[in-house]
């Protein structure tokens, strides 16, 4: 007896068998994971710096294109320094000028202690004629006691005796008057000094300035995107470029409260690519948020909890990033394969990782 088949029966058959297929692989193949073992989506991620302009001014060149490998240290941009040599000339002259200030004032200082020398030497002249006159006047007063002398001669040796007492409080005055010059040339001094520090100081900071024109890469990785080009204006902290630090790569997935409960930092992680599935990348738990990603607003039952999602970051070794930086890209997509048990093991096809 023949069957005759119908078409439409047909296609139903074919339906059936491919739907079992696939629930036959969803329970023994991708989704069948051994027990201790997690697994989640995510993309592969990288830290990313901006290279920016410290201070406002214009880009005078960029040195790498969007793309290429940089070291750390290696200059990337220069901003225009134009005006910056400009200022650090006039600084250069100031300092100049208050080199040659402090000279003078050391100079003044030497002749107003010169002329307290010989203002000095002055009260002591002046006190010598001093005494001189009061003795002369002690001698004429006895003498006019038995006039041995004239009245004349001891009003004139007591006029002489008051003008030499009048010329050392005028020298004296003279030593008063060239310590307060001493004390003023000094000031002087001090106040070169610190002109000179102060032109010193604006000279470091407009070096530092001109330094900082120069912009580097502050870790070794790859230059993302050209965010400006030469010849416009930025304002400060203005970006010039985007760029990955390849030595700090890690995937970021979601694990349900059941399993990221289980995690502990460091634990082993699978990472498998959809661009490259026959690769195996080992690397480990760095990071498990402490607060849910994905939260109802209320959690009042055992099943709402455990929709709760967890963040977590898989970091990659550097020393394995480094071995094979030129194939390292950010964004692509994969699967996170997780231990939440120390004791279980890796299947065969998670065991072989790239080395």
């Amino acid at each position: 007896m023949k069957i005759a088949w119908r078409p439409w029966l047909l296609l139903v058959l074919l339906a059936v068998l491919a739907g079992g297929g696939y629930y036959a692989w969803q329970q023994f193949g991708g989704n069948s994971l051994p027990p201790g073992i997690a697994s989640g989506n995510g993309r592969i991620e990288a830290i990313e710096i901006d290279i920016s302009t410290k201070n406002a001014g214009r880009i005078k060149e960029i040195l790498v294109d969007e793309g290429d490998f940089v070291e750390k240290g290696q200059v990337l941009a220069r901003m225009d320094t134009e005006q910056l040599e400009s200022q650090r000339a006039q600084a250069d002259a100031q300092l100049k000028r208050s080199l040659i200030a402090i000279d003078t004032a050391r100079s003044l200082v030497r002749q107003r202690e010169a002329e307290r020398e010989a203002a000095t030497a002055a009260v002591a002249q002046r006190e010598a004629q001093l005494d001189a006159a009061e003795r002369k006047l002690a001698r004429s007063e006895q003498l006019i006691k038995t006039n041995a002398t004239s009245r004349q001669t001891l009003d004139d040796n007591r006029a002489n005796q008051q003008s030499a007492k009048a010329a050392v409080e005028a020298a004296k005055a003279q030593v008063a008057a060239t310590d307060a010059a001493i004390g003023a040339a000094k000031a002087q001094v001090v106040d070169a000094e610190a002109a000179v520090a102060a032109a010193k100081a604006a000279i470091a900071t407009i070096d530092a300035d001109i330094k900082d024109s120069a912009l580097t890469a502050p870790r070794t990785g790859r230059v993302q995107y050209r965010v400006a080009q030469p010849g416009e204006v930025l304002s400060p902290g203005g970006r010039v470029l985007n760029m990955v630090d390849l030595g700090d790569v890690y995937m970021t997935f979601f694990l349900p409260t059941a399993q990221a409960g289980r995690l502990a930092l460091g634990s082993d992680v699978r990472i498998v690519l959809d661009a490259a599935p026959q690769y195996v990348i080992p690397a480990n738990v760095s990071f498990v948020a402490d607060v849910a990603q994905f939260t109802p607003k209320t959690v009042e039952t055992t099943e709402e909890r455990q929709k709760l999602m967890f963040r977590v970051k898989a970091r990659i070794p550097p020393e394995l990033l480094k071995k094979h930086v030129q194939q390292v890209k950010t964004g692509l997509p994969g699967v996170a394969y997780v231990k939440t048990s120390s004791s279980a093991e890796w299947p065969a096809e998670l065991a072989q990782v790239v080395e």
